[in-house]
């Protein structure tokens, strides 16, 4: 999701929550090209501009490897900006079927190959191969893995969600959460993980942004391709509490939330 300029249009005016709810299941989830939500919902970019910076650190690379690429959208930005030097070697690994194979056809012409890997499993690569590892917003990141496929001296530079992350459209659904769930993706947590794992802090940075819903089918959009936010979330399991909130938007205006994110920059010790 992108902030629209000012006096950008509100697509749901006028539509019934029927059929915005109807959109919003229609449309596929694969991928994380977020250009739907247009005009529809708004997230504040964090201040680093990850995929541009990561563009700079390609250039000029041996090998990099992209942990969990999504459908490859944010290292297909990187490797076109990266260009006329880009990496030796890239590779890139996803989980999800539908995301490997619009990753592979994304990422293809450009000589990246893409490995159906579960995000859970070690990495299928020999240790020390790469001078760089990449990932934006991974699940959970595999720190002793991270550590063991970086070369000596190697980078990992990765944008990470942080904790209780637009917690208050989740806990619209599911209620107040517990401490722990609010602060299980804390950077300070993942730090000490990347530490005991050998690796070497460079750099860490955190922001909480600004996200604004427009209508409940960016809301329900949301859910569907955010799976994580609302483990559970269907339409008919939720629907007393969506026909509510489209009333709420309705009459007040936008739902506001919050996302969090974290930058790292980490290393592997030389030598």
């Amino acid at each position: 999701m992108s902030r629209p300029a000012p006096g950008a249009s509100r697509t749901h005016e006028g539509r019934t929550y029927e059929d915005l709810v109807e959109e919003a299941v229609t449309h596929p989830t694969d991928g994380w090209d977020f250009s739907w939500f247009e005009g529809r919902a708004t997230e504040a970019r964090p201040s680093w501009r990850y995929a541009e910076s990561m563009a700079a650190r390609l250039r000029g690379t041996t090998a990099v490897l992209d942990i969990q690429t999504g459908g490859g959208e944010v290292l297909d930005f990187a490797l076109e900006r990266a260009q006329p030097d880009p990496p030796l070697l890239t590779v890139a690994t996803e989980g999800w079927p539908p995301n490997v194979a619009k990753a592979t056809a994304l990422l293809r012409p450009r000589g990246v190959a893409v490995v159906a890997s579960p995000e859970d499993a070690a990495l299928p690569f020999a240790d020390a191969t790469f001078d760089l590892v990449v990932s934006r917003h991974p699940v959970r990141p595999h720190w002793p893995e991270i550590a063991r496929v970086l070369r000596p001296g190697g980078t990992y530079f990765a944008q990470h969600v942080g904790p209780s992350s637009v917690f208050e459209l989740v806990e619209y659904f599911l209620g107040p959460l517990s401490d722990e769930q609010r602060n299980g993706r804390h950077p300070d947590r993942e730090r000490a993980d990347a530490q005991a794992a050998g690796l070497e802090v460079v750099d860490v940075r955190a922001e909480r942004l600004r996200m604004e819903f427009y209508d409940i089918g960016a809301v329900v959009h949301f859910l569907r391709k955010v799976i994580w936010m609302v483990p559970d979330f269907t339409v008919e399991a939720y629907e007393p509490r969506l026909r509510a909130l489209h009333a709420e938007i309705e009459a007040h205006g936008p739902f506001v939330a919050h996302s969090t994110r974290h930058l790292f920059e980490l290393r592997r010790p030389p030598g």
